[in-house]
This record gives C-alpha cells, structure tokens and sequence, in this order.
C-alpha cells in the first residue's frame, strides 16, 4: 500500500450507521491524519452541504472538515459547469444541491432550464414530477444526483433520489446522466480534488454495489470493509451480480488501519 496517493472512504456503513460510530473510525481517521495520508469523505448524499456532513461526523466523535467532504450534489454540480458554465439549472432537491449549484457559478431558475438536476427532495409533489418532465422534453438535459432506490432513517426505509429519478425519466422517458456511485463521476471528481489520478486513489467502502463497483470503474483500487452490507455470506453474490473483486477486503475497521499500516 506504499504507493497510495490518497484514500476515498464511504460514510454510511462504513464509518457509521446512522448516528452511531462504527467501532474504530475515530481512530482511523486519527491515524490518517498523523501518517500524512490525504482523503476525502465520499458520499452520495446529496441532501447535506458538506459542512452538515462534516458536522454530522464531528457529533458523533470523528473529525472532520467541510472541505475534506465530497458529495454527489458538489460532483453534479462541478459536471454541469464544467460541460456548461453559468448554465441556467432548475433543481428538485434540497439544501446541500441548492448550495452546491450556486457555488459552482451555476444560474438557477424556475423557468427555461438548460439543465434539470434532481437530488433527493422529500417536498417532491405531482406538479413537480410533470414539469421536469415537460423541461426534460423540451430538450433540458436530466441530471441526477445518485440513484439510490431506497434509504434508511430513523423512522425506517424511505425512497431515494433514485426513486424521484425513475418517475422523472418513466415521465419523459429520458433517462438521466448519473453522477454518484455506483457510476464514477463522484470517484473522478473526488480525486480531482486531492490533486491526483482516480488509479492513484484508493476507494474504502462497505457497499459492493456502489462504493465498490464505482471505485473500479474509476481505475481506483479498492477495499473493501465488512461493516456494513457486504458480508462474508453474500460477497460472492455481489462479486457475480457486479463483475467485480475488491482489491483487498477488511472485516472491521481495525484490520483496515492494519492494511494501511497507519
């Protein structure tokens, strides 16, 4: 692992679940801090602002900063000025997607989008879903955050943006550019910002699906963790149902630090 440029580490399942610290994260992160190993905080949440997200770290006894944090709202909004500066851009999503539009130099409006972007949007209403619908027809480009189905809260398992998603585009029937995992927008863009190539970066998660299959598709290596989905019993099916092998894979956090020699 002498040749690691930098780490991308998945939140959820990874290094918590929900509000409760995953045993060892603190002290991985510690760690990190003191070897002198950059990495950036990867979420597909596109609800937060960084800064939330970070917060939402600190609360729980991991620190953390709001610029080491790198979501799928600040990766969308970094693709649609990159492909369209200044681009006129109607959002269907919350804070951390308002936030991350705005600070990319992105217009939004209600009216005449170049661009429909849509995160997770728990006011989303009928209304909404038929005028994205119409824009998208009109020849607005569909943008989506990340295209996670279901998410789990305190009050259980609720629907995703992925979910809003796939309204939208059975609506229009245009499917949208993704961004988050398990696509690998988010991976590039995240190791854009440590000021490396996605084949320097290492990619931890404890997702198969996402996180794992998302670091791959970028060129990173990739580890992955035992603390959340992906267990011993099902490893297999996700390796089949994905096509791809982790490069490494922890049972806990503990192992990980080991790995890293931090």
């Amino acid at each position: 692992m002498d040749t690691i440029k930098g780490l991308l580490i998945d939140l959820d399942g990874t290094l918590y679940h929900g509000h409760q610290m995953i045993p060892g994260a603190d002290l991985l992160i510690a760690a990190l801090r003191k070897a002198g190993i950059p990495f950036l905080f990867v979420t597909n949440n596109s609800s937060r602002t960084a800064e939330s997200v970070a917060e939402h770290l600190r609360d729980m006894g991991i620190e953390a900063r709001g610029e080491e944090v790198c979501t799928s709202s600040l990766a969308a909004a970094r693709y649609i000025a990159e492909e369209s500066p200044g681009a006129a851009v109607a959002i269907l999503g919350e804070a951390g997607l308002h936030e991350a539009c705005a600070d990319a130099g992105l217009t939004l409006v209600t009216q005449s989008p170049q661009y429909v972007v849509q995160g997770i949007d728990r006011s989303f209403t009928y209304d909404a879903l038929a005028q994205a619908s119409r824009w998208i027809l009109g020849g607005a480009k569909f943008v989506l955050t990340n295209p996670d189905l279901m998410l789990p809260s305190d009050d259980g398992i609720m629907p995703g943006a992925g979910t809003i998603g796939a309204a939208i585009e059975a609506a229009s029937g245009v499917a949208p550019i993704v961004i988050g995992k398990p696509e690998s927008h988010l991976i590039t863009f995240a190791a854009s910002i440590l000021g490396i190539d996605s084949s320097q970066a290492v990619m931890v998660g404890d997702n198969m699906r996402t996180d794992i299959a998302a670091g791959a598709g970028a060129g990173c290596r990739t580890i992955l963790v035992l603390t959340g989905l992906t267990t011993m019993y099902n490893l297999d099916y996700y390796k089949s149902v994905t096509g791809v092998t982790p490069d490494e894979i922890c049972n806990d956090l503990t192992e990980l630090m080991t790995l890293l020699g931090v």
